[in-house]
């Protein structure tokens, strides 16, 4: 694959895996488009093409030709200058980060405008959900215009590397995800939600270290009624007012990747259980799936920064379980690392010797 199959195939995936619906999602790409048409030439000199293609602001190629072809990639939740240094040292085709950098991190508060929409489908009036986001949408973007954007794409270009980062495509593979188990293990009380949780192997692991599943709000016992994931996927964090009406909307408990103080006080005062499933292994849990379609591809896949690496690549049971190269490395390096057998050249079989039968005399021996 070229570095340009893999960006479009992690839009495809975001596309298909966007909690809004894939015709939601179209018409958001058909709107940008008629704006883009009636725009003088002066503006669109500004305006990112990529808009009419590609929904998700948080995820472009930020350096490299896309038509370069990848087989090996270094892929981290955040990238900055020491990861480069890395890439350089082991040889990469491509770096990936998780969180955006460059023009994808400075427009991060585009793809929030998704929140607002799901918190529709779950039953906050799309008017109010808009309202409250609007500001929050604002800050966000106040705040990130003092960030150094530029940093990371900088390096990359130093040493020529090429460089791109997937946002919001990999979040909603991980809502969708959640959002499947959800559905097949209906769980009744936080408790039972947590217990699902970290029976998927990237919260099993981030446990294990330390940075498992919590509940912020509620306990073990506390019935989850209606869960939603509306703070899984969309830039970042939600509106600080919204608890209230996702309350009033008959939600009992979000599940989110992370949450400060404020917000969980407000979501308390509003009766709103809160489960945070975790910021870095949610991050892989998406990223992962989008991996996976790499190694498909026999793409070497190497992960840093956070990363943790779960292959749901399907192979052979047996195989799996009796090559250790697969499951450290991934298909795409198994056959670089198996020792090498030599083959014994094939011998060469005689063909056996006729033996001459003795003929049976027909003629009666004399008396």
């Amino acid at each position: 694959m070229n570095i340009q199959e893999i960006y479009k195939l992690a839009i495809k995936m975001g596309i298909e895996n966007d909690l809004r619906g894939t015709k939601a999602v179209q018409k958001i790409l058909k709107r940008a488009k008629e704006k883009y048409d009636v725009m003088s030439s002066e503006k669109k000199k500004e305006f990112d093409t990529e808009r009419l293609t590609n929904p998700f602001a948080d995820t472009r190629i930020l350096y490299g030709d896309p038509k370069k072809e990848i087989k090996k990639v270094l892929v981290g939740v955040d990238i900055g200058p020491g990861e480069v240094l890395i890439a350089e040292k082991l040889g990469v085709d491509l770096i990936i980060s998780h969180h955006p950098s460059g023009k994808a991190l400075a427009d991060l508060h585009d793809v929030m405008n998704l929140q607002a929409q799901v918190l529709a489908d779950y039953g906050v009036p799309i008017n109010v959900a808009e309202s409250l986001m609007k500001e929050r949408i604002s800050e966000v973007a106040r705040g990130v215009s003092a960030v150094n954007h530029q940093r990371s794409v900088d390096a990359v270009k130093l040493l020529k590397i090429p460089f791109m980062c997937i946002h919001t495509p990999a979040d909603n593979c991980a809502a969708t995800f959640l959002a499947k188990r959800l559905k097949r293990e209906k769980p009744e009380t936080l408790g039972e939600l947590i217990k699902m949780l970290k029976d998927i192997e990237e919260y099993k692991i981030a446990s294990q270290n330390n940075a498992g599943p919590k509940i912020w709000v509620g306990s073990d016992d506390t019935s989850a009624g209606k869960i939603v994931l509306t703070e899984i996927t969309g830039g970042t964090e939600g509106a600080k007012g919204i608890y209230e009406k996702m309350s009033q909307a008959g939600i009992g408990t979000v599940v989110g990747m992370h949450m400060d103080e404020e917000r969980k006080k407000n979501a308390q005062e509003a009766h709103i259980n809160v489960v945070i499933a975790g910021h870095i292994s949610s991050d892989s849990l998406g990223v992962n799936q989008i991996l996976d379609e790499l190694e498909k591809k026999r793409i070497e896949v190497i992960t840093c920064s956070g990363l943790t690496r779960v292959s749901r690549v399907k192979t052979s049971t047996r195989r799996r379980r009796l090559d250790p190269y697969i499951h450290f490395t991934g298909l795409a390096e198994a056959d670089k690392l198996k020792p090498k057998t030599k083959v014994k050249p094939k011998t060469k079989i005689k063909p056996k010797a006729k033996v001459k039968s003795k003929k049976k005399s027909t003629k009666k021996k004399r008396k």
